[in-house]
Order: structure tokens, then sequence, then C-alpha cells
């Protein structure tokens, strides 16, 4: 089926925006790309500044719940982790569907039309495995599905509590299936369930805390196999690479270079406290990294190594909204350049067009999508419209720079996935009742624990 878009003003990569672009699609990818063209009859019409779709590279959805709600007061990551533990035992597979499409709705409101879920809420209480193993990673695909954005599903390897191999106990029991070996012949069924289904599966190592060492290889063994995405939390808190150097005596990142999880298809998330030899590993093995800022400095994890990291050319930089205290893809792409005016005093570090780049092309690179994020010939047609007239974004014009360090997630008026209109005039299609969904389920599963 063939479809043509006129976008008022489009972005196509590089630091100019041009206008009247017509973009046509068949069976939902783009064939032709078209510059200064008139609007064609019959086609539909997307005014403001057109860009790709966005995509989250870093997702759990249900921390979606605590937004508000660990803000109260004052607190650390692991007092956060601690009422998060307790919203996750509460959770079935058919609230966990529920709870993925209002989140994934939300985010396709924002502009995002690929999400990655860091998923390891895998068994029911105590660790008991469901009649379908695969229960809640299936919920995640199919909240996906209604929401109408593409879904890659990070499914995670999570055996123990700490770095010095301690047990799983509570809530967490339900992220574990015991091994390794055992999490890996999971995944391959979990695999061949969405295989056709516009679904990549790819695979996680929660953390240097949660694999033990001599684990690691078999998770991104799994990874090679399979031709798929690896992710892992890195370096987020002090805490865990104080552990990791009495442990092992080195860091997480020098860690995983020696057991084989480092290299081009890895994404290490937040990467905030590395070392110069742990950005050399990195670089040396063209390891990806996935800043969120909103969420690091929600938690007050600290601030990342932006510049030094986006030296290395082959370097994928991906974005994601993380725990959803906010989600607004722009926002994440404009704090990386202003977090790095506060850490480092300077202005105009980092362009807004890598900043663009980085919630676009790179964050779909990250999610095993290397043709998204574009708009261009044989690119999904993604397209996201942002108003130019709000109180946000009028008078700075139909730029790049308006885009990254004006506008947000309210200026997304219109978005398209794979050639089919999700959002219209900013009313979500296939779930209108969004804001309502997000309340109901945010009472019903937090309760009052934060109040």
């Amino acid at each position: 089926m063939s479809e043509q878009f006129w976008c008022e003003h489009a972005w196509l990569g590089g630091v100019d925006v041009q206008a009247d672009v017509v973009v046509t699609t068949v069976d939902g990818m783009i064939t032709a790309v078209e510059s200064g063209t008139p609007r064609p009859a019959g086609s539909t019409a997307l005014t403001g500044l057109v860009i790709p779709g966005m995509a989250n590279a870093h997702s759990h959805a249900f921390h979606r719940l605590l937004r508000a709600r660990t803000q109260i007061g004052r607190g650390s990551f692991w007092t956060w982790r601690d009422l998060m533990y307790r919203v996750a035992d509460r959770l079935t597979p058919e609230l966990y569907e529920q709870v993925c499409t209002a989140v994934y709705a939300e985010m396709t409101l924002a502009g995002i039309t690929a999400v990655g879920e860091f998923h390891y809420l895998h068994h029911d209480r105590g660790g008991r495995s469901y009649a379908e193993p695969n229960a809640m990673g299936l919920a995640v695909a199919a909240g996906a599905a209604t929401a109408g954005l593409r879904l890659t599903l990070l499914d995670t390897c999570y055996l123990t509590a700490s770095v010095d191999g301690a047990a799983l106990t509570g809530p967490q029991l339900r992220f574990s299936d015991g091994t390794a070996d055992r999490w890996s012949e999971r995944a391959d069924h979990l695999h061949r369930e969405l295989a056709g289904n516009d679904v990549v599966v790819g695979a996680a190592v929660h953390s240097v805390r949660a694999v033990p060492a001599d684990q690691l290889a078999t998770v991104a063994d799994w990874a090679r196999r399979h031709d798929a995405p690896l992710h892992v939390h890195s370096s987020e808190q002090t805490g865990e690479i104080e552990q990791t150097l009495a442990v092992h005596g080195c860091t997480p990142t020098r860690l995983m270079r020696d057991h084989g999880v480092l290299g081009p298809r890895t994404t290490a998330v937040h990467a905030t406290h590395l070392t110069d030899e742990d950005i050399a590993d990195l670089d040396a093995t063209d390891t990806g990294v996935c800043f969120c800022p909103t969420t690091e400095r929600d938690l007050g994890d600290g601030l990342g190594p932006a510049t030094e990291l986006l030296t290395h050319e082959r370097r994928v930089f991906s974005l994601g909204s993380d725990s959803h205290a906010v989600i607004d893809l722009l926002e994440e792409a404009r704090a990386v350049e202003l977090d790095e005016r506060l850490r480092r005093r300077e202005r105009g570090l980092v362009p807004a067009a890598r900043l663009l780049g980085a919630a676009t092309v790179d964050g779909h690179r990250a999610l095993g999508r290397p043709t998204g994020g574009r708009i261009a010939v044989n690119a999904p047609a993604d397209l996201v419209a942002l108003d130019l007239r709000s109180v946000r974004t009028a008078g700075g014009g139909p730029t790049v720079e308006n885009a990254v360090f004006a506008a947000g997630a309210a200026d997304v008026t219109d978005v398209i996935v794979g050639g089919r209109e999700i959002v219209r005039a900013r009313r979500h299609l296939t779930v209108p009742d969004v804001t309502d969904r997000l309340a109901t389920l945010a009472d019903q599963l937090v309760e009052g624990d934060a109040r």
C-alpha cells in the first residue's frame, strides 16, 4: 500500500532542515524523499518540523508507576529500589500488559516509535514459573502492539543480589532463572515465540551485581548466536564499583571486557562513573553507551563523561528514559549538553544535530534496528511532527536547535509508525484514555506506599 506525507519542514540529517518535503511510502517503508515539492493531492499533511521517530533505548515500563511518589523526602537509589521491588511483586501478566500498553502509549504521544524494554520481571511470586514461562515477556509484547510502537525486548539475566554472589530474596526471586544456562533456554523459547512479529528479542546482563563473573559469557554468547543487541547496566553507582574492586580487583567495565561482554552489539547503560581505562576499553571494543539523564539526576547518580565518550567516532550513543520520571527524549537529548556545561563549565560541546541523532538513528541502532531513525529511502516510515508555534518553540524557527533546546514531548502533534497514523493532533488513536489508565494503575499498584 502506497502513502504520501507532505512535511512542511523536515530534518533529513545534518545541520539543516528542508522545506516542503514529500515522503512516499510503500508497505510502511520509505521509497522516496523529495524536498521543495508542493503538497501532492491526497497526501497527509504534517505541519511544523518533522523528525524521524525517536528510540527510547532503555525502559523499565512498570517504573512509570512510581512517578512523583519516590520524589517525596530524601532517600537514595537504594530506598527508591525498595519501593520499586514492592510494586514489581504486585504485577501479574494481565496487569503487566495493561501497564505496558499505557506507558508505551505515553511514549508514542512523546514521539517515541521504538523502545528497548530492559525486562527482568520473568516469573510469578516466589520465583515460580508460569505455565507459559514467558508470560510476562509476551505481556510486554502485547502492550507494545496495542500502543503501536516497535519493541526490542531485552530479556535480562538476573541471578544474584550483589557482586559477592548473595542469594536473591523476596521480590527479586521473580527475576531469576537460577542459572545463565536456564535463562538462555527460556530466552531461546521467547525468541521463537516472537519471531516474525516485528519484535527484536535481545539480551541483557542486569549488572555485574546480578550475574556472576563465570556466567557473563553465557549471556554474551547468546547475543552473538542470535546476532542480537546486548545491554547491561554499568557503573551507575559508586557502591557497585567499590564492591567489584573488592571482589574481583577490577572495575565492572574491565570485568565485562575480560568475559567477552563488551563489543559493537553491546550497550553500556548509564556508564556514569568510568575511569580513563574504562573509556579506553569501551573505545577498543566499539561498545555503545546509553545515557538516561533524567533518571540519573532524579536518583542522584552523577554525571557521565559524555564528551569523552563522544570523541569515539564509531560509538553508538543512545538515550533512554529508564525509570520514566520523565518521558521526553528531547529533554534527554538536551540534558546531555546541559549537564556537560555544568560539569565542564563550557558551552556548545555537543552539536544539536548530534544530540538529535542520539535520540533517533543511534537509538535505533542500539536496539538492533539499523535502518531506523532516518527519513531516507529504505528506512521505516516512522515520522514525528513537532509544533513550531507552541509557547516553547514560537520564534525559534524550523531548526534542529529549536527541536533540541526548546521543544519537548508536549510539542509532538502527530506520529506515524510504519506509515500508519498512531497519534493525530496530540491524541492517541488506539489508546485514547492514556491518562485515565496511568492514574488508575498507579493508584492500584502503588497504593499508599510512598504517601
